[in-house]
């Protein structure tokens, strides 16, 4: 080899790439499982408002699971983070906006609001974990197939299903497990 060819710009990336093939090869290795697992399998929330207080904090930040709803449907009780459903969207909320707020509700269930309590299937919820008595009424109503029911804990300070609606199955991205900031504050939810 002639020094004119090894001072070419081929021969330099070249030994750039007989160097560090293995660098790269590991850096394309942990991108495609960094998004594989972002996409399929968990990722970082932050809650943006107070609709779920005293249970969440407007600046909490989550680890939404999404592998478990691919086993089986939602719970109620559940804490989960969804897209907008079309009639949110209407009303100028990104499709990218993620929710976040509990699980009232599945299919075939009748919810009710009334005096102050929910009632599930004509039966008052225990729900210790709400800011407050819900001031409003509503239902009942039936959920329909492949939706859901859902409500904020902050009640009378929430845009949940009482306003617009169920919540499409196929909006749903995960079930929020784990707060990770605060340290303070950090557990299951």
């Amino acid at each position: 080899m002639t020094s004119k060819e090894s001072n070419s710009p081929e021969s330099f990336w070249l030994r750039v790439w007989h160097s560090q093939k293995e660098n790269l090869i590991l850096i394309l290795i942990a991108l495609v499982l960094a998004f594989s697992i972002r996409t399929f399998v968990a990722e970082p929330r932050y809650i943006p408002s107070d609709s779920m207080l005293p249970t969440l904090h407007m600046g909490d930040r989550l680890v939404v699971e999404k592998v478990s709803y691919w086993l089986h449907p939602p719970m109620t009780g559940d804490i989960i983070v969804f897209e907008p459903p079309p009639k949110l969207q209407t009303m100028g909320y990104a499709k990218d906006q993620a929710f976040i707020k509990r699980v009232i509700g599945k299919p075939g269930d009748i919810v009710a609001v009334t005096d102050g309590k929910v009632y599930l299937n004509n039966q008052p919820l225990t729900e210790d974990y709400i800011a407050e008595p819900p001031i409003y009424q509503w239902g009942p109503q039936q959920v329909a197939e492949n939706e859901f029911f859902v409500m904020g804990d902050n009640r009378n300070d929430s845009n949940d299903s009482h306003v617009w609606g169920f919540l499409p199955r196929e909006n749903i991205i995960g079930h929020a497990c784990f707060r990770f900031w605060p340290l303070k504050r950090s557990g299951f939810v």
